[in-house]
Formats: C-alpha cells, structure tokens, sequence
C-alpha cells in the first residue's frame, strides 16, 4: 500500500481496462504527442492553476474509471454501489495527490516518438522521455476508444502499470478483510495525509 501509485507524471497518466482498439496507429501516436506536449508543457509554466490543469488533462485522456476498477479486480463485482463510487473518487484523489507530489521532477523534460502498433485491444505507442540529469526512459503507452482515445496502460522500465497497481492493491484487501472496504479505509487516509 505504501508503493507509489505511479512511477511519475507520465504514468500518473496511466491505465484503464476493458477498452476497444483506438482506430489506427497514427490516431493513437498523434493523441500520444499532443498529450505528452501539453502536459510537459504545463510542468514547465508551472501556471497557477497547475491543479485544475492537469485535472482536465487526466480526465479528458485517462479512463481513470476503469483504471480503478481494473485495479481491485474481482473485489470492484463484490463491492456495494455506494462503495464503488467512494472508491472511485479517494482513487482519482490519491492519483492526482500523487501526480502533483512529482510534477516538478519533470520540468524541463523532453520527449521523442517511437513507432506504434496494434497490441491486443488497444495500440502500442513508444516514446523515450529523457529528464535533465538523468538517463533516457522508455516509456509504452497503451492507447484505446473508452470512449474516444483514452491512455488505458502504461509500461515503464518494462512494468505495467495498472497490472503492479492491481497486485498491491488485490493483496491489500486480501490482508485486510476482503473486501474493498479496507482499501477504502487506507485510502482515505491517503487522501487526507
């Protein structure tokens, strides 16, 4: 529980489920190149509104919904509605927490574009995102329709993102009781601290 939820900003803008093939490769790369540019571009102005911004960002591009539910597993088919939703909010809280928490690490950061391809349901686009002072990251982001381009995975350092979330998150409520009460619990302390 106490793992990151991502790795950093670009996978903060990770991961979903369930989600139809984005309609081409050169759809899916382009939708990649503007998001990876407005977002980096927002690091480096560092606006005012940062927050607000980057929100926008996350919820017109990332299907944060299937991301959570994706990551509890079989727990979302046992969970209340009412549970569900409270889950599905601290998830977006803690995420964005997190995302603000490491957003000045990639200022100045640069990117280029790999090819992409059709992987399973969803297309496969490569960029490398080198940080000032550090080595070049290669990072595969899974784009898919949820409706409309939405990034639905990412795999950094060759670890998919929604698949490590969900193990830590499906043992966490293994340990403690079962059911997503627990990790609603944990997370609402998450939120807060």
């Amino acid at each position: 529980m106490h793992r990151r939820l991502f790795l950093a900003l670009p996978a903060a803008l990770a991961v979903a489920g369930r989600a139809q093939a984005a309609t081409d490769t050169a759809s899916a790369a382009a939708f990649v190149k503007k998001l990876l540019g407005d977002v980096l571009g927002l690091v480096d102005a560092a606006p005012p509104d940062l927050l607000a911004k980057v929100q926008a960002l996350v919820d017109a591009h990332v299907d944060v919904g299937g991301i959570a539910s994706f990551c509890v597993g079989r727990y979302w088919r046992t969970a209340t509605p009412a549970q569900q939703a409270q889950y599905q909010e601290l998830f977006r809280k803690v995420l964005m927490k997190n995302v603000l928490g490491r957003i000045g690490e990639y200022k100045g950061t640069t990117f280029e574009m790999g090819p992409a391809a059709a992987k399973d349901s969803a297309i496969s686009v490569i960029t490398q995102l080198t940080r000032p002072n550090n080595a070049p990251n290669r990072v595969e982001w899974l784009v898919a329709d949820a409706p409309g381009p939405k990034v639905i995975d990412l795999i950094a350092e060759g670890t998919s993102l929604r698949l490590t979330q969900r193990s830590d998150y499906t043992s966490f409520i293994g340990q403690h009781g079962g059911t997503l009460q627990g990790l609603i619990n944990a997370l609402i302390a998450q939120a807060a601290g």
